[in-house]
């Protein structure tokens, strides 16, 4: 068994807990959380801790840690995390600027430990299967992509905690809620050259943005269009994702991105348009997005190999966020760098 032990007791730690208990391989020896009410349920399950160093110097037979704490606190976590050895599964976003998510890459390849990050919806059985299409090559070359996500969050939802909707500790709909969907369209359509963007705090008392919209140049020469929202009245809408090339139009839909809408490849016929929407139709959620990151960081820790969503993947929609937040604040098409860290 690969030992687990999550970091920050909030309301993500609990599904990375469960994913914990599910999963093929893993198994959670230990909790930390500065405020020791949120430690009391796990008392006698598991061992606790108030204090992380504390706990990656005493916790005999741990390998793996996962930091759920506000993101703006995730780099100098995951770099002492990985200063004594241990591997990393850090929550979305990996950080909240460029520079800390590279920080991070830097000290877990420092100190040869395996970093992974959340980004479940790879795992949903509609975006698997639009992936073995693109894989097959059923797209031909790439025409443009849109990314959307229509969702509400009421100001009762940044209310729940201070740190929420600031600069700081937390970050907008793009890095909170959107991030999910950026990483799809990233996943898909490859690195980003450049962007324009607008963005704007229509109705929440945030300092971030709960509106953005922007328009992207990939590195292969194809377009994309990004649009997200938390203002949506009175609920989510939707969330979606299509893609369009030469042989493939695509679109993968619903309120969290899970049904196929449009599935129109050259050579296939209705019926196999038809079998692929009723077989999602059938399991539209598949295993649980968390699970699937926990098995695999176990995995990858027994076989001595690198995590699927690794950190490069991690920080590419970090740092496609900042640009398009740099583009709406200067008014002016923002290039992307290069990462600077490769492995």
């Amino acid at each position: 068994m690969v030992n687990f032990a999550v970091v920050g007791m909030g309301f993500i730690a609990k599904k990375h807990i469960q994913a914990i208990e599910d999963a093929d391989g893993a198994n959670l020896i230990a909790v930390c959380d500065t405020n020791p009410d949120r430690l009391a349920e796990y008392e006698g399950k598991v061992n606790t801790y108030t204090d992380l160093e504390q706990m990656l110097k005493e916790q005999e037979g741990l390998d793996v840690v996962n930091i759920c704490t506000p993101s703006g606190l995730h780099e100098p976590l995951a770099s002492l995390v990985a200063s004594y050895g241990k591997h990393i599964v850090v929550e979305k976003p990996m950080a909240l600027k460029d520079d800390d998510s590279e920080k991070i890459m830097e000290a877990a390849a420092k100190n040869g430990v395996k970093l992974s990050v959340v980004h479940p919806n790879r795992f949903r059985p509609a975006i698997r299967k639009l992936r073995e299409q693109m894989d097959a090559g059923k797209f031909g070359k790439f025409s443009h992509a849109n990314a959307t996500v229509r969702w509400n969050r009421g100001q009762e939802y940044y209310d729940q905690a201070p740190w929420r909707g600031t600069k700081k500790f937390d970050g907008g709909v793009l890095m909170n809620q959107a991030i999910h969907n950026l990483d799809l369209l990233l996943w898909f359509m490859g690195p980003v050259k450049s962007v324009q963007a607008m963005a704007t705090t229509r109705f929440r008392k945030i300092e971030t943005e709960d509106l953005a919209v922007s328009v992207v140049e990939f590195e292969s020469g194809a377009l994309g269009v990004i649009e997200a929202a938390t203002t949506i009245y009175p609920k989510n809408l939707e969330e979606s994702l299509a893609i369009f090339g030469e042989t493939g139009s695509a679109k993968i839909s619903g309120r969290n991105a899970n049904f196929i809408e449009t599935w129109d490849f050259e050579g296939e016929t209705d019926e196999d348009r038809e079998s692929a929407m009723k077989e999602i139709e059938a399991d539209p959620f598949g295993k649980p997005g968390h699970q699937w990151i926990i098995e695999d960081m176990a995995a990858a820790v027994k076989e001595d190999r690198d995590p699927i969503v690794t950190g490069l993947d991690g920080h590419a929609p970090i740092q496609l966020i900042n640009a398009i937040l740099e583009s709406a604040e200067t008014g002016k098409k923002v290039f992307l760098s290069k990462p600077a860290v490769t492995k």
